[in-house]
C-alpha cells in the first residue's frame, strides 16, 4: 500500500513534533553534559531564564531560533544540528563553512549531526527535506544569521564578564578577545551566560570580501571517518536484543502471499525466530541476517494472481513496451505547460517542418547501500526508528500511522546515507520501514529489516518511463520559428505532493522542456498525464534527466535540418541571454575550441556534441567527445561549464558535477529497467549494467560565478551529459538515437 496515499501531502508542512526538542534530550545522541551551552536544545542544566527564551508552546518560524541549531560545549566544541541529511553530497561541510564564517569558528572543529524532527528545520519553503538541490541555497542566509547571532551573544556575555564595552571585543576561532588587555574568553567558558541573553533582533553579517571559509575548498568533515571505516550507516547499526529480518517480495506488485508449502521446515532452520506474512511480502526473523536471508529464500510461497491485463496495476501482461505504446497512442489534448506566440501560423507558413519522438526507460537508483530500518518499541510507549530518509518529519508521521500511535511518540534517527539520488523519500512499497514496524510489533523485540540487493531491485521506486513528441517549423534560412512538444506520462512531484503544488501540470514531468532560454518566438508545450501502475520516484535531476536529452537532441535535429552548425545555432538563439551565452563560450574555450567533426584523432575518428541545461536554478553547458570501438560508444572527454550563481565550497561543487556527470553517462550508455509479464527483468547489477571504470571519461569542470541567485549543485551536472553524448554520436555515425540507452544500438561509423 502506498503510505503517502493515506495523507494529504499538504500535511508535510505540519509534520513537526511539538516535543521534538525534548525528544532530542531523551535521545542524548549528542553526548554533551550539563555544562554545555545548548542554544535552545533543552538539555538539563539550563537556567530558568534560558528555558524561558525558548517557549515550547509558541509557533516557530523555521530557521529563526539559534538555539535549535547550535550546541557549544564547555570544552569549546561545536555541534551543528543540521536540517539536512548527509548522503555524500557534502552538505555537512558546507553548512559548517557557512555557520563557521559568521560564528568565527574554523569549520574543521564542527561536528554536524542530523537534527531530530522539529519545526525549526522546515527551511525549504515550509518543508524539511534534503533533495531537489535545495539544501545550501535554501539555508544559506538562515545559517549565516544563526552564526552571526550566536557570535553576538558570546560577545555580549564576554563583555559582561570582563566589564568592558562589547565594541572593544573581537573574536577568533571560538574565543572572545579584549584587544586592550589581551584577555581571552573561550566560548565554552561563557556558555550559560550567553544563553541567558536575549538574541539580537538583527545582527551585521560579514562582508563577503572578508570571507575566510566560504568559497574556499575546505576539506570534507566526513572524509576521514569514511576512509577509515568509522562512518556508521544504517546498514551498520545495531541495538541491543534485536532480531534480523530478511524479506521475499511478491514478484508482482500488489499481490500478497497465499500459502507457504514448507513453512515447518523453514521454521526449523538454524537461528530462525519466526515466519511472518506482510503486505506484498513474507519475512523471516532470525538471530543473524545471513540466517534470516537463507531461510526466507528457502520459503516456497504461492502468491495471489495479478490482474490479467490492463494498465491500472502491474498486470500479468504489463510491460515497458506496452506502456510506451500506450503513451504514444494517448489521445486527447493535454494541459498547456507553456504557450507563446502564434504556433499554428508559424507552422502554416514554414519552409520546412520536422518531427521526432523521444523516449527514456525506467531507471533504478542502484545505490551502494540497500535500504534498511531498525524499529524498536520502548517501554515508555515510544517507537524508535533508525532509517535512511530525506524527510524526517514525513517519515515520522507515516511511521506513526503504521504503528497506530501518536506522532509525538515516534523518534526518528537519520543516519548518513550510503547513496542518495532521490531514493530515500517515502515511496510506500518502496520503503522497508513499515515492514520493520510491523515485525517489531509482532515479535515484541527490536527488528532490523535489511533488503538484499535482489529485493531492492524488486521494490525500488523507479524514475518514470517517459515519452515526448516534438515538431519544429523552420524558415527559409533554416532557422527555427516555432516548436511544439507533447509530453505524455507522469512525474513524481504530482504523485506525492500534488496537494501542495496543485494544477494540471506536473513540473517534474515537463522540466527541461519548458522555459528554455532559446529565442524561438512561437512555442507550445502540452502535458498529458498518464499514471504509471508501478511505484515511481524522484531520481537525480528528476525530469531534467530525460527531458533535456529530448529537447537538446531535437535542437540538434533542427540545426541539421536547417543546415546549421548546432553550436553556432545555439550562440545565435542565446545572443540576448548573456548568462547562457557566457557559459556556451566558456565551454567552447574549455574544450580547446568547438569542432563538431567527425575528425581524426589519436586512436581513430571522433566527434563532439553540445548541449545546454537549466536545472534547479543553475546553468550548464556540456561538450562530449566520442568515438566507436567494436560498435560501442566510447566517451573520451566531458567538458562542463557550470554556473550556480555563487558557491560555498568549490571542491565540493566540482566533485558533485563530476559525480553527476558519471551517473548521467551511465544512464545514457547502459541503464534501463524493463518490465515483461508484469515482472522486473533486473535483479542485480549483472542484469542492470552501470558505468564501469573502463567507460569513465575525463571530466573537465569550470565553475562560473555569475552572481545570479544561488542555484543547486548536486544534480545540475547530469542533464547535459546525455544530449551532448547523443549529439556527438549522431555527428560521428549519422545515426540519431531517440530512445535510450545507447547500448541498445550497434553502431558503425
Amino acid at each position: 500500500m502506498n503510505m503517502l496515499a493515506m495523507i494529504n501531502p499538504a500535511q508535510a508542512v505540519r509534520l513537526m513534533n511539538p516535543d521534538g526538542i525534548t525528544n532530542l534530550s531523551r535521545r542524548r545522541f549528542l553526548g554533551v553534559g550539563a555544562g554545555a551551552l545548548v542554544l535552545g536544545v533543552l538539555l538539563p542544566g539550563l537556567s530558568p531564564r534560558a528555558v524561558a527564551a525558548v517557549p515550547m508552546g509558541e509557533a516557530v518560524k523555521p530557521g529563526t531560533r539559534v538555539p535549535a541549531f547550535l550546541v557549544i560545549g564547555a570544552d569549546n566544541s561545536v555541534t551543528l544540528l543540521s536540517p539536512f541529511v548527509e548522503g555524500g553530497q557534502g552538505i555537512s561541510t558546507g553548512q559548517a563553512q557557512i555557520v563557521g564564517e559568521e560564528l568565527d569558528v574554523n569549520p574543521s572543529r564542527f561536528v554536524v549531526e542530523c537534527a531530530p524532527p522539529g519545526p525549526d528545520y522546515a527551511v525549504v519553503g515550509g518543508l524539511r527535506m534534503t533533495g531537489g538541490s535545495f539544501s545550501t541555497r535554501s539555508s544559506y542566509d538562515v545559517l549565516r544569521r544563526i552564526g552571526a547571532t550566536a557570535r553576538d551573544m558570546f560577545i555580549r556575555a564576554a563583555a559582561a564578564k570582563l566589564k568592558v564595552a562589547p565594541d572593544t571585543l573581537s573574536t577568533e576561532d571560538g574565543v572572545v578577545i579584549h584587544q586592550g588587555s589581551g584577555r581571552r574568553v573561550p566560548y565554552g567558558d561563557i556558555a550559560k551566560q550567553a544563553m541567558a541573553l536575549e538574541p539580537a533582533v538583527s545582527v551585521a553579517l560579514r562582508d563577503p570580501a572578508t570571507f575566510r571559509y566560504i568559497r574556499q575548498p575546505v576539506p570534507r568533515l566526513d572524509a576521514r571517518d569514511k576512509s577509515t571505516g568509522k562512518a556508521v550507516y544504517a546498514i551498520d547499526q545495531k541495538v541491543a536484543g534485536m532480531l534480523y529480518a530478511a524479506i521475499q517480495h511478491a514478484p508482482h506488485l500488489g499481490t500478497d502471499p497465499r500459502s507457504m508449502a514448507n513453512e515447518a521446515a523453514v521454521k526449523g532452520m538454524p537461528g530462525v525466530h519466526a515466519i511472518h506474512t506482510l503486505p506484498g511480502a513474507v519475512a523471516v526473523t532470525a538471530d543473524s541476517w545471513y540466517r534470516a536471508r537463507k531461510a526466507v529464500e528457502a520459503l516456497e510461497v504461492t502468491w495471489n494472481d495479478p490482474a490479467p491485463t490492463g494498465l491500472e496495476t502491474a498486470a500479468a501482461d504489463y510491460s515497458s513496451q506496452g506502456l510506451l505504446a500506450a503513451l504514444k497512442a494517448a489521445s486527447g489534448s493535454g494541459a498547456s505547460a507553456e504557450k507563446a506566440g502564434d504556433v499554428d501560423a508559424a507552422f502554416a507558413s514554414a519552409a520546412k517542418v520536422i518531427e521526432a519522438e523521444y523516449d527514456a526507460p525506467y531507471l533504478a537508483h542502484g545505490q551502494l547501500e540497500p535500504p534498511s530500518t531498525i524499529a524498536r518499541f520502548n517501554p515508555d510507549g515510544t517507537l524508535e526508528l533508525w532509517m535512511p530518509n530525506q524527510m524526517p518529519e514525513l517519515f515520522q508521521l507515516l511511521a506513526a500511522q503504521t504503528a497506530g500511535i501518536p506522532q509525538d511518540k515516534v523518534i526518528v534517527h537519520s543516519p548518513i546515507l550510503g547513496g542518495f539520488f532521490g531514493r530515500h523519500f517515502a515511496y510506500g512499497p518502496g520503503n522497508p520501514f513499515p515492514q520493520a514496524i510491523l515485525l517489531a510489533k509482532a515479535t515484541g523485540k527490536p527488528v532490523k529489516v535489511l533488503w538484499s540487493r535482489e529485493e531492492e531491485f524488486k521494490r525500488d521506486a523507479l524514475r518514470p518511463l517517459s515519452f515526448s513528441r516534438f515538431s519544429a517549423a523552420l524558415d527559409k534560412a533554416g532557422k527555427p520559428v516555432a516548436i511544439k512538444v507533447r509530453t505524455v506520462g507522469e512525474g513524481p512531484l504530482a504523485r506525492y505532493f500534488g496537494a501542495v503544488f496543485g494544477g494540471p501540470i506536473d513540473p517534474s514531468a515537463v522540466e527541461g522542456i519548458v522555459e528554455k532560454p532559446y529565442a524561438i518566438a512561437n512555442r507550445s508545450m502540452e502535458y498529458v498525464k498518464f499514471p504509471h501502475p508501478v511505484t515511481i520516484a524522484f531520481w537525480r535531476s528528476v525530469g531534467h534527466s530525460m527531458n533535456d536529452y529530448f529537447y537538446e537532441s531535437f535542437l540538434d535535429e533542427i540545426a541539421d535540418a536547417g543546415g546549421q552548425d548546432p553550436y553556432a545555432l545555439r550562440l545565435e538563439l542565446l545572443k540576448d541571454q548573456p548568462r547562457h551565452l557566457t557559459l556556451l563560450q566558456k565551454v567552447g574555450a574549455l574544450s580547446g575550441g568547438w569542432k563538431r567533426g567527425p575528425y581524426e584523432a589519436e586512436g581513430g575518428r571522433r566527434a563532439r556534441g553540445i548541449s545546454m541545461a537549466s536545472p534547479f536554478g543553475s546553468e550548464t553547458a556540456t561538450i562530449a567527445e566520442v568515438s566507436l570501438r567494436d560498435g560501442e560508444v566510447r566517451v573520451h572527454d566531458l567538458w562542463i561549464a557550470f554556473d550556480p550563481g555563487s558557491i560555498v565550497n568549490p571542491a565540493i561543487v566540482k566533485s558533485q558535477v563530476e559525480s553527476a556527470a558519471a551517473l548521467g553517462l551511465s544512464a545514457t550508455l547502459f541503464e534501463q529497467l524493463a518490465y515483461v509479464d508484469g515482472v522486473r527483468q533486473s535483479s542485480n547489477f549483472d542484469t542492470y549494467p552501470i558505468l564501469g571504470r573502463e567507460h569513465m571519461p575525463a571530466v573537465h569542470v569550470e565553475i562560473v560565478e555569475s552572481g545570479a541567485p544561488m542555484g543547486g549543485v548536486g544534480e545540475p551536472g547530469l542533464p547535459g551529459v546525455g544530449p551532448a553524448v547523443v549529439n556527438a554520436v549522431a555527428a560521428l555515425t549519422g545515426t540519431r538515437v531517440r530512445s535510450l540507452p545507447l547500448a541498445k544500438v550497434k553502431f558503425s561509423a
